[in-house]
């Protein structure tokens, strides 16, 4: 963060200074909520949470360097109390920002957010100091606390934004506001939460009405294939900039194609010019992703050739998307466990299809959260897609909604040998260390709850120790 007293910080959010004995002290190492991450010159922000309160950390924290706590009650040691910290730590979050000098870089969407701010990040960071969301750390709370990290040198801020209802990403938007803002796609996460996709959109949309207008220079970069996303230009008063493979998109791809290892190539199309593209990420979803994070780039001065080497050599920085371990024995697991939803999921069945050509494939899924009324449909249709896709067998792990992924693949196939159920993880890995061959490929995905990463890291563990067998 930038140096900032603690007399200042407290005016700044409204707060009272507790157990300071010089409010003059500087904060100048980074705001933290978990206590094994402070530092010396750390504001540690004490959240009272349903099993773990930040306040009862107080005196480990201080020991460890923090300067003070910022803190909803006296703690004995140095604090800033405030009535409510979450809008305490979203006002320094607001104020920093505006003293940053930094182009602030919003964007939101579906599927791929993660992802495409990781693209963003790399390809910026080829211009100049750049800092962006860790991970999915995309709410309330995470989105103020990557602000926070910026620092006087920073010159790009790229700010991953999520939503779970109307009106939150207007009050992320409201707590750091965006120069640019970036829509990916409306599909169909969490909309048992939304009610529809007409709502996501109206959710989404809500960071392009929040950029300022043309004359002050907002951007709204837009995807040109996505008629929801392409709609929200009429909800803005930024200069609107539409990617994709539309021939009318300002920045598209054409000549899309994928190399034998399923990895994405095309011809990078941008108003200053065209070249080459070959990605280091698996599947053809990414190259979406890919144009999307040329457009903000092109619009902060980068040429098309500057574009098109950051993104052929950027690399995914967050863990358990698309992850790719090729075993000792031959075995490729691709651990893309952190979420799912059906986008998503059947991005990585083609990506699983694609980089599979040739050898034995694996599709081992749970659950897709929070679809509500159309989660037998969505769950019955990637099931098929499945098998359509040719894919050798897919293993569905956990209750209810894995049932429909079978019975989905059941239908679709000719024979139901293309599908399996399993109660949990632990028999999905005792079935696939019996049956894994040298060669085959194996895709492991679902939303974050079900936990199946656990099953990619046997996978890669059961491989390294030797344990599958050649056949």
């Amino acid at each position: 963060m930038i140096a900032l007293s603690l007399a200042e910080i407290a005016e700044v959010v409204g707060g009272q200074t507790h157990d300071i004995p010089d409010p003059s002290v500087q904060v100048t190492g980074p705001v933290v909520r978990d206590s094994r991450e402070v530092e010396p010159g750390s504001l540690f922000v004490a959240f009272a949470g349903e099993h773990v309160d930040g306040h009862d950390f107080a005196n480990a924290v201080v020991e460890a360097g923090a300067v003070a706590l910022l803190a909803s009650r006296p703690v004995g040691v140095p604090a800033i109390v405030v009535d409510d910290v979450q809008s305490a730590l979203g006002a320094l979050a607001r104020h920093v920002v505006r003293r940053l000098g930094a182009t602030l870089v919003a964007l939101t969407g579906s599927a791929g957010k993660t992802s495409t701010k990781d693209l963003i990040a790399q390809v910026l960071a080829r211009k100049a100091p750049t800092v962006f969301t860790p991970g999915s750390l995309n709410n309330e709370i995470g989105l103020p606390l990557t602000a926070l990290s910026a620092t006087a040198e920073t010159r790009f801020l790229v700010l991953e934004m999520g939503a779970r209802g109307i009106g939150h990403i207007r009050y992320l938007a409201d707590l750091t506001p965006p120069q640019i803002g970036l829509v990916l796609n409306v599909g169909t996460a969490h909309i048992g939460e939304f009610g529809g996709r007409e709502q996501i959109a109206q959710a989404k949309g809500e960071l392009v009405e929040a950029l300022p207008s043309v004359e002050e220079g907002g951007v709204a970069v837009l995807n040109a294939d996505d008629p929801l996303v392409r709609a929200m230009a009429s909800r803005t008063k930024a200069k609107v900039i539409l990617f994709g493979e539309s021939g009318e998109a300002d920045v598209r791809a054409e000549n899309v194609r994928l190399t034998d290892s399923g990895q994405p190539a095309f011809s990078l199309h941008t108003p200053s010019g065209c070249s080459e593209v070959t990605m280091r990420l698996y599947g053809e979803h990414h190259v979406s992703n890919a144009l999307a994070a040329a457009a903000v780039a092109h619009e902060l001065g980068m040429s098309a050739d500057e574009i098109a080497t950051a993104l052929s050599e950027a690399g995914s920085l967050s863990r358990w998307r698309m992850e790719v371990t090729e075993r000792p024995d031959g075995v490729t697991i691709v651990n893309d466990a952190y979420n799912a939803n059906p986008e998503s999921m059947r991005a990585a069945l083609r990506a699983l299809a694609a980089m599979g050509k040739g050898r034995r494939t694996w599709a081992v899924l749970g659950k897709m959260a929070e679809l509500g009324d159309e989660a037998l449909a969505e769950h019955d249709a990637v099931g098929r897609l499945a098998v359509r896709l040719n894919v050798g067998k897919l293993v569905a792990v956990g209750g209810r909604e894995a049932s429909w992924l079978q019975l989905g693949a059941y239908n679709e196939g000719s024979w139901g040998e293309e599908s399996v159920h399993v109660s949990d993880a632990q028999a999905a890995v005792d079935l696939l260390r019996s049956e894994l061959r040298p060669g085959d490929v194996v895709l492991v995905k679902a939303s974050r709850s079900v936990g199946l990463e656990s099953v990619a890291q046997a996978l890669v563990e059961a491989g390294t120790e030797g344990e599958v067998a050649a056949r």
